[in-house]
């Protein structure tokens, strides 16, 4: 993707979070974003195109965690563990409010990004739950095929602002706990104690960091 479209859309994401993306005229984003209409056109077609390549943009964020890191042979709690902090970090200012706009206001760009985005999660969990079986360190009576589509709906209940209120849950809060559950429901008992430790050190970690 061409640099300075980048830029752009990475900023259009950021200005969506704070001010919503279907109130924002391209004057006012290009204002905010410190460029010139003529710069913004060059790029970007009109508002519902941007929309698409936001979306797109999300996506290949995703897909890039597993790019990123060599998982290959890794421990597959381990592999979890990396994933949902990662998914902490990158998607942490994704609202359910924002999430609402865009189904309301572009349902077609969002259905389709939507129904991409749970089929690669959905491969993607299918393959580690197979990886953590054949490690020893997941149950061997599990129904790959359901726990995965039960992983898949706790993660559309995310975004869900009426069953969870954004000001009374975040999004890492309600990440981290479903996570949790995910991990307890799966493992053998030698598997959870792993995960126990691990959690910790990552848990030290992020304080050091931080």
């Amino acid at each position: 993707m061409d640099k300075k479209l980048l830029e752009i859309i990475e900023k259009a994401r950021n200005l969506s979070f704070t001010y919503g993306i279907k109130n924002m005229s391209i004057d006012d984003m290009c204002n905010k974003m410190g460029i010139s209409k003529k710069t913004f056109y060059k790029y970007i077609k009109n508002k519902t195109d941007l929309v698409e390549k936001i979306l797109e943009f999300e996506r290949e964020r995703f897909k890039s965690i597993f790019v990123e890191y060599d998982f290959e042979g890794v421990n597959a709690i381990d592999i979890l563990l990396t994933v949902s902090k990662e998914i902490a970090l990158r998607f942490k200012d994704v609202t359910p409010s924002l999430t609402f706009e865009l189904k309301k206001y572009y349902p077609e760009l969002y259905q389709k990004h939507f129904e991409a985005r749970i089929d690669f999660i959905f491969e993607k969990i299918k393959i580690n739950l197979t990886k953590g079986i054949n490690q020893g360190i997941y149950r061997d009576d599990l129904s790959i095929e359901l726990i995965a589509r039960l992983y898949i709906s706790r993660l559309i209940d995310i975004h869900d602002p009426e069953f969870f209120p954004p000001e009374k849950y975040s999004f890492e809060l309600f990440f981290d706990v479903m996570f949790e559950n995910f991990i307890r429901g799966i493992a053998k008992p030698e598997g959870i104690k792993y995960y126990e430790k691990q959690f910790e050190k990552q848990k030290k970690l992020l304080k050091v960091k931080k």
